[in-house]
């Protein structure tokens, strides 16, 4: 049996970021505010650590040319660091490669091998980014970098900041809310299995989507 096994040969984040990384920012902030419109205020200067158990970066990947098939990572760590001036903004992250979940087990462990995301010699993916951009509709770009199986590419990052959180305990840190998007193509990665099956003799552009939701808690402020 077949398990589709050219689909979803990669991802990020991712990071990617996210990601993949998964999410950026920049300047000040009044603390309880949350929305989510892109006219609001990004979050106060200072480093944010990323909640795991509240992060998420998934993905969906061309299937036989018009199918797509959807996934997910489920260990993804990191830290944003932001700062007053947009160039100095910064995005760390690490994703699990073998935390891949298509809701198939026969296909997850087909993606862990040699062929995909050889997780034994390639145990993590990582993205980092320096820098961000607005865009006209009030988003943001990171142009940062994605490296899986060993293999770096650029991957620009699109992210709007959702807002802080209102309704933290007392004496808990404040908790950003982000939402990003990227596209990558599997075969930059070396991921090229089935391809001509998967994505048709002629392909043009990115044949991986990716969506990250990000929370992640203030840890110190900025110097």
């Amino acid at each position: 049996m077949s398990i589709r096994r050219g689909m979803v040969k990669t991802v990020v984040g991712v990071v990617v970021l996210t990601l993949c990384g998964i999410a950026v920012v920049t300047m000040g902030t009044p603390k309880g505010l949350a929305s989510s419109s892109s006219m609001i205020p990004l979050p106060a200067p200072g480093m944010y650590m990323i909640d795991p158990a509240h992060s998420f970066a998934y993905f969906g990947a061309w299937h036989h040319i018009v199918g797509l098939v959807r996934g997910r990572f489920n260990n993804v760590t990191g830290t944003i660091s932001v700062a007053k001036e947009p160039a100095d903004c910064a995005v760390d992250i690490s994703i699990d490669a073998a935390s891949i979940d298509t809701q198939i087990a026969r296909r997850d462990e087909d993606l862990r091998g040699a062929d995909f995301f050889d997780v034994k010699n390639f145990p993590t993916m990582t993205y980092h980014g320096r820098g961000i951009r607005k865009t006209a509709d009030g988003a943001w770009v990171m142009d940062g970098s994605l490296t899986i199986r060993g293999m770096t590419k650029e991957a620009p990052l699109t992210f709007r900041f959702k807002g802080m959180f209102p309704d933290m305990p007392a004496g808990a840190p404040a908790r950003a809310s982000f939402h990003a998007t990227a596209a990558v193509k599997r075969g930059d990665f070396g991921m090229t299995r089935d391809n001509l099956m998967e994505l048709g003799p002629n392909p043009k552009g990115p044949d991986v989507e990716i969506e990250i939701d990000v929370e992640a808690n203030a840890s110190m402020p900025a110097k």
